[in-house]
């Protein structure tokens, strides 16, 4: 079956940090469209501080030739998708695969476009299938094929995401960083956040305090 490219930000490298380019399986989502619900179930990690099962994952919405494959993948181009529902593949860095792995049904991300003239947070997906192998790995004349990774073995995992809604307003970079630099000195609840301060990765968890704040600012006028 012909899969179209769908991918989150920029080329990942096999580093600490990185951003992923995907691509999608058009018949590979088995989930149902159903009011989303967020899940508050904390996590301990990064020094002890509680985490919530919140996310960020990046998609380049601007085409973007990738060994000859034009990886652009917008949060329209997944409303267009069967279902609204795609696998997040071609994640190539060993904390954003973590990420993924650690990710559950029914968790919420924000959509955001990366690597673009006008990069920012566009909508909220949420998770609908588990991490499972990403079949990319495999595929020799995927941009994203990993030769060192064996079917028996495999190395990189993806899951599946579903289109939510779309943000009220675009809440662009340049409101976010004005945010983390006025929160780093006022203790406020962007002042570590990860968009920031591991800006390479193109899956990024959020504290329940960074994801309810972000989504605030679409009730609010720009700053």
């Amino acid at each position: 079956m012909p899969r179209a490219r769908r991918r989150p930000a920029g080329p990942d490298m096999k580093g600490p940090e990185g951003k992923r380019s995907k691509t999608k399986n058009l018949g590979g989502a088995s989930a149902q469209v159903e009011s989303s619900s967020l899940q508050r179930t904390p996590a301990s990690e990064d020094g002890g501080e509680a985490l919530g099962s919140y996310w960020l994952m990046k998609s380049e919405p601007e085409s973007r030739l990738e060994k000859g494959v034009d990886v652009k993948f917008s949060i329209e181009d997944l409303q267009a998708q069967p279902r609204q529902t795609t696998c997040w593949d071609g994640v190539r860095n060993y904390q954003a695969r973590n990420f993924l792995r650690a990710m559950r049904l029914d968790e919420e991300a924000f959509f955001y476009h990366s690597n673009c003239r006008a990069p920012g947070i566009a909508g909220l997906v949420k998770i609908v299938k588990e991490a499972y192998p990403d079949h990319t790995q495999f595929e020799k004349n995927n941009p994203h094929y990993d030769s060192s990774s064996k079917e028996d073995n495999p190395k990189w995992s993806m899951v599946d995401v579903q289109f939510v809604r779309m943000m009220k307003r675009f809440i662009p970079l340049a409101e976010l960083r004005a945010h983390h630099q006025a929160h780093k000195v006022s203790g406020g609840p962007l002042k570590n956040l990860a968009l920031f301060t591991h800006q390479r990765l193109s899956v990024q968890r959020l504290t329940r305090e960074e994801f309810d704040f972000i989504l605030s600012l679409e009730e609010k006028e720009p700053s």
